[in-house]
């Protein structure tokens, strides 16, 4: 393969964009390719400006799930932006949108963001304002967005940066402990008393690669902010729409006070989402106290887009069953091929993402996931995209399948990973 007009793209850019990249996961630091510059995207492949074809399991970090391009998803646009670009004031289709979000997930309002970030901020903010108090809780190696309260011990690509410019002021008052690890909550709140306003988690953590949280854990967590007047929230900016209609909260069936979303919900354009119960999403202003605004919260193009995605899955549940089927395919065939080249591995699948953690048997947190071998993993992405299949550069994320996959672009995949640890072999 040949990456030449990636390179001199990319070369020039870094002089008008710090890194080259505007989100630092894209730079492949940690390997000796240059990223491919992708020019195109259908169905589940990607095409690079040197031409190169990819299977692609990153689709734009989960957010793809109907695959690039789909054509429900690209008329919905067309249509909508003969007519709308944005106008900061009410749209029928945010009323659509809303409406098949809340009966979708089965929640009773939302509010609609332009990120995941956005959506993750305005949910901690939103509970400190219901509950009048300060502290929140977050877990090591869960990632909810760049603002300085949640990058304490953050997973993604701050796992991997010294971080700079945070304000410790506000770092503070979040509390971090351990995923799947009960003693450590409970002696946050101990510790904190009536302090805590929110709990917050990925109930299945992509962000340190896959960790689901253990049913018990999320129980007990549902327990203690019942107990303690504290909001239980779920971020769900990756597993939203993901795992099920209802995302990972229908595979615990523990229900938090706020969700937050994003990628899917935007159908391959920015959004982001908070929704939950009607008595906390109620003090947000306009109606409430608490403040929050965008001008390109609800636009029209966004809205079109998301609400084509979701109805699409609405109307074809089949979509969830095919997707599962196809993950197991592909965690069996590499669970065999990385058994029968004598590697330890560990092989982490909730649904159609997953995590492949090479020198470690079992990772249940951050602490487990960084003991995982970073060596072995980069020279295995770095083989993948060499050969066409295109993985996460970092150890700390998840791979994703979309609906456009098929049994024929897993078992290339297979393939090229058999290929890879022959080339250990030698």
């Amino acid at each position: 393969m040949r990456f030449d007009k990636s390179k001199e793209i990319f070369d020039k850019t870094k002089r008008y964009i710090p890194g080259g990249v505007n989100s630092p996961i894209r730079a492949f630091k940690n390997l000796s390719i240059t990223p491919p510059v992708i020019s195109k995207g259908r169905g589940c492949y990607i095409f690079d400006v040197d031409g190169n074809e990819y299977i692609d399991f990153v689709l734009s970090w989960g957010a793809m799930i109907l695959g690039h391009c789909d054509p429900d998803v690209v008329n919905s646009i067309k249509t909508m932006v003969e007519d709308s670009l944005a106008f900061g004031a009410p749209t029928e289709i945010e009323y659509k949108m809303a409406k098949l979000v809340c009966e979708t997930a089965q929640i009773d309002m939302v509010r609609f963001v332009n990120s995941g970030t956005e959506a993750t901020m305005t949910a901690v903010r939103l509970a400190k304002g219901y509950t009048g108090k300060k502290k929140i809780v977050k877990f090591a190696g869960c990632y909810h967005g760049h603002h300085d309260i949640f990058l304490k011990e953050a997973g993604s690509a701050v796992a991997e940066l010294k971080l700079k410019g945070i304000d410790e002021d506000i770092v503070q008052n979040t509390i971090v402990v351990e995923y799947n690890n009960l003693d450590s909550v409970e002696k946050a709140f101990k510790e904190n008393k009536d302090e805590i306003a929110a709990v917050i988690i990925e109930p299945i953590a992509g962000n340190m690669g896959v960790v689901p949280a253990k049913k018990e854990f999320l129980q007990a967590l549902r327990e203690i902010c019942n107990l303690c007047g504290s909001v239980l929230i779920f971020d769900e900016v990756i597993t939203g729409f993901r795992l099920s209609l209802k995302g990972a909260r229908a595979l615990y069936n523990v229900e938090p006070d706020l969700v937050t979303f994003g990628k899917i919900i935007g159908g391959g354009l920015p959004c982001g989402a908070v929704g939950g119960k009607k008595e906390i999403m109620e003090c947000l202003a306009p109606q409430g106290n608490v403040f929050q605004a965008g001008t390109m919260s609800g636009n029209p193009i966004v809205m079109s887009a998301g609400y084509a995605t979701i109805k699409k899955l609405k109307e074809n549940p089949h979509f969830y069953s095919n997707l599962e089927m196809l993950a197991g395919k592909l965690e069996k065939e590499l669970t065999k091929v990385f058994s029968n080249s004598n590697l330890t591995f560990c092989m982490n699948r909730v649904g159609s993402m997953l995590t492949i953690f090479f020198g470690v048997e079992r990772v249940e947190n951050f602490e487990m996931a960084k003991m995982s071998d970073l060596d072995l993993f980069r020279s295995f992405a770095e083989y993948m995209i060499k050969n066409r299949i295109y993985v996460p550069s970092s150890q700390f994320e998840a791979m994703f399948l979309s609906t456009a996959h098929s049994e024929n672009d897993v078992e290339r995949f297979v393939e090229i990973a058999q290929e890879f640890c022959y080339s250990k072999r030698k």
